[in-house]
């Protein structure tokens, strides 16, 4: 191996793979609820018991207790080592295995970060002192709070300011230029890229500060300038705003996606908080595989005009591959001469939503949009509607979307489904999510693992916190001091995890814990079903389970300093302990 490879890109693939992809390319699988069944590759069987969960980024059998990750499932079932996994998810992902023979990029990367930190405060510092760019946010419909939330900050006019500041020593002035703050000119001189802009942080999903978008006051152009591409921040992958919505909302019934920071800035302001922004580019695969894997219902909005359409026809062929049972796409177009900002500005929170539930479902504008394009009043130009169907559909995986998507079409040119089938013929994707033609989709819901009595207050805190870890940010992992319990060290282990990485997945804890002898039976517990989180509060009941075990704790302790009181051993310190439990 050339290098080791850092455990920040291993957790980024991790959260970013599509299991379902990734396993469906190679076996049959079925949509049975939220989840996807298959009979299990790893053994014979005849009742499916091999389940695939897209929410948490694993797979389990059942039958068997086969259990990993997208990583673990290319390795058990193509016998790749570790590193040749990880390089055919990124492969298929689009991006390069960052390598090095130390741990240097790891500390480069956390130095990259923490210099952004610091520009984002200096930003938020200028903003205060900028009258002008205080009244532009006020004069936009941005108050102080909503700001705040954003961290919105303003780049002073200078050719040097971040510079001056933050590129003292020539190590300085190069992570200036890694992270795309400062441009190196024909002479080697360098200057600011951000001047006199209203400053947008772009976070990640862990909150880090990895870009900027800089709005120009006035008509300066360009009017958004976003960072470049950097080994940071990567426009194809991230979205604005969709940090805040997962901080904002407990459980993301859906996800709406506009064009511009102040867009979403604009919907939150007034109450939306389940808007989120491409920067700069068409909506891309990494966008889609990030939107799905918080919620089934995604809505694109753009403006009314040609632009906006041809906006949202570029989305909607981008979506096509990700197309499943169970998820609904639709397209919203505002009244010419509006976007979001201005829409929800005029006319009230209230509306912008009814206009989002009233979008065009992408079945529809697929048909109407290919419609427009022929003479549909003639044969020549129904068949050219099919003809320009064809590939499209074909990128749809196998399955009931599909199938319904193909008698509408029949039924606009005027034949028979089967017949339509057969010529558009059969996906250019491996049949896989969506399952063959006639797939059966049960609604049926499997039973929790651990049955025949109460588990353990240990098993059921791990349970939670795999299925949760983000209900795990503000444990007081100190209660668990002198609990001696089978699993507290491993409970502990994986607070303290969930906590240096808030935005971990549970695919990401099982990856952690692959070769750990501890660990080993955690897949079992993450495929432990669990009501969901409207129905109880996953936060509150882990509290709950840390309460518990410390009470054990000390209930523990104070039995073993009463029976040492009985031999007449107790130093002067436990008496003083045993004073104070009791």
């Amino acid at each position: 191996m050339a290098g080791l490879i850092p455990q920040d890109f291993i957790d980024d693939l991790v959260a970013r793979a599509d299991i379902v992809e990734v396993v469906g390319k190679r076996i049959q699988l079925k949509k049975a609820g939220r989840e996807f069944k298959a009979c299990c590759p790893f053994h014979d069987e005849k009742t499916p018991s091999f389940t695939v969960s897209p929410s948490k980024g694993f797979y389990h059998c059942f039958g068997c207790g086969a259990h990993g990750t997208a990583i673990g499932f290319l390795m058990e079932y193509e016998h790749m080592s570790f590193v040749e996994a990880i390089e055919a998810i990124a492969s298929l992902l689009g991006v390069e295995v960052p390598r090095s023979e130390s741990d240097r990029p790891a500390r480069r990367y956390d130095e990259l970060f923490s210099l952004m930190a610091s520009v984002e405060q200096h930003f938020q510092n200028c903003l205060r002192e900028s009258p002008v760019a205080v009244d532009y946010l006020k004069q936009r419909g941005i108050d102080g709070a909503t700001a705040k939330r954003f961290n919105i900050g303003f780049a002073p006019e200078g050719w040097s300011v971040v510079l001056d500041k933050f590129g003292t020593s020539r190590e300085a002035i190069e992570r200036l230029l890694a992270t795309g703050l400062i441009i190196r000119k024909d002479n080697g001189k360098h200057y600011d890229r951000f001047r006199e802009r209203i400053m947008f942080p772009i976070r990640d999903a862990r909150g880090r500060t990895i870009g900027f978008g800089g709005r120009a006051l006035g008509d300066g152009e360009p009017k958004y300038l976003n960072s470049p591409e950097t080994v940071l921040f990567h426009k194809g992958r991230e979205l604005y705003g969709l940090y805040e919505a997962r901080q904002a909302l407990r459980h993301i019934d859906r996800l709406v996606v506009v064009e511009g920071y102040m867009d979403v800035v604009a919907l939150v302001r007034n109450g939306i908080d389940f808007a989120t922004a491409t920067l700069g580019t068409a909506t891309t695969g990494d966008h889609l595989n990030v939107l799905f894997r918080l919620t089934d219902n995604v809505s694109f909005c753009f403006d009314g005009d040609r632009a906006g359409r041809d906006a949202a026809w570029r989305a909607l062929e981008n979506a096509l591959p990700h197309i499943r049972e169970g998820r609904q796409i639709r397209f919203v177009f505002l009244p010419e001469g509006h976007d979001p900002d201005s829409y929800v500005n005029e006319h009230g929170s209230d509306a912008f939503v009814k206009a989002v539930d009233e979008g065009v479902a992408l079945s529809d504008f697929l048909i109407s949009e290919l419609s427009g394009q022929v003479d549909m009043t003639t044969v020549d130009g129904k068949a050219r509607l099919a003809e320009l169907a064809k590939p499209l559909v074909r990128r749809i995986p196998a399955g009931v979307y599909r199938e319904l998507l193909v008698e509408s079409l029949a039924e606009t040119v005027g034949m028979p489904a089967s017949k339509l089938e057969r010529i558009i013929g059969s996906t250019g994707e491996t049949a896989g999510p969506g399952g063959g033609a006639g797939a059966q989709v049960t609604g049926s819901r499997r039973k929790p693992l651990v049955s025949g009595g109460r588990p353990s207050v240990v098993r059921r805190a791990i349970t939670l916190l795999l299925n949760n870890p983000q209900a795990g940010d503000k444990l007081d992992v100190e209660k668990l001091a002198g609990v001696n319990r089978p699993g507290v060290d491993l409970l502990h282990k994986l607070i303290e995890t969930v906590q240096d990485e808030p935005h971990i997945t549970t695919a990401g804890l099982l990856e952690r814990w692959r070769d750990d002898e501890q660990g080993r039976h955690l897949g079992k517990l993450a495929a432990v079903e669990l009501p969901e989180e409207d129905e109880f509060d996953p936060a509150a009941e882990l509290a709950a389970c840390l309460d518990q075990l410390a009470l054990a704790g000390r209930r523990e302790r104070i039995d073993f300093l009463i029976e040492k009181q009985k031999l007449s051993s107790l130093t002067d310190d436990e008496k003083s302990e045993l004073r104070q439990l009791h």
